[in-house]
């Protein structure tokens, strides 16, 4: 993190993680500062690119049954070429909706969001085993979700 954020900052930040549909008044009011100072504030943060993006989060039970499913998968040496092709891949790939690296056995996990076991099996011998430098597929499919959050856990000053 850098030095360059007060505890303003911080809270501004941490208000936004909240509910970044509010007006810089809002804001403003909630964090103790007035309206202007909040402002250039927050146009400094998206400067800076401690602010990504500003999105809906959208409720996926809205649109019908659909469950999680971890994939890891053991992939093969790629080169620079192959690496990249796996990439642009998972990103074109509006199931897979999160994406790492591993340590360990396995080397990537994906977050998959399938709407049904069916689906996913069929997605998995169809798309996943087909990406490039795939060998194999580890896969486990969560029954509820218990906590998702967006917001990152901000030091207090």
């Amino acid at each position: 993190m850098s030095d360059s954020l007060d505890r303003m900052d911080i809270k501004i930040l941490d208000r936004l993680q909240i509910d970044a549909s509010e007006s810089s008044s809002e804001i403003a009011e909630r964090v103790g500062l007035s309206q202007s100072p909040c402002w250039r504030r927050i146009q400094r943060l998206r400067e800076e690119g401690y602010i990504k993006a500003q999105v809906a989060i959208l409720d996926r039970e809205k649109f019908g049954e659909s469950m999680y499913i971890f994939a890891q998968l053991k992939m093969s040496r790629l080169n620079d070429e192959g690496r990249d092709r796996f990439l642009r891949a998972i990103e074109e790939l509006p199931e897979i909706t999160e994406a790492y690296t591993l340590f360990g056995e396995m080397d990537v996990m994906l977050k998959v969001l399938a709407p049904s076991m069916a689906w996913y099996q069929n997605f998995t011998f169809r798309t996943l085993l087909r990406l490039p430098g795939v060998e194999d597929i580890r896969s486990t499919a969560t029954l509820s979700e218990m906590k998702c959050s967006h917001r990152l856990p901000l030091p207090s000053s």
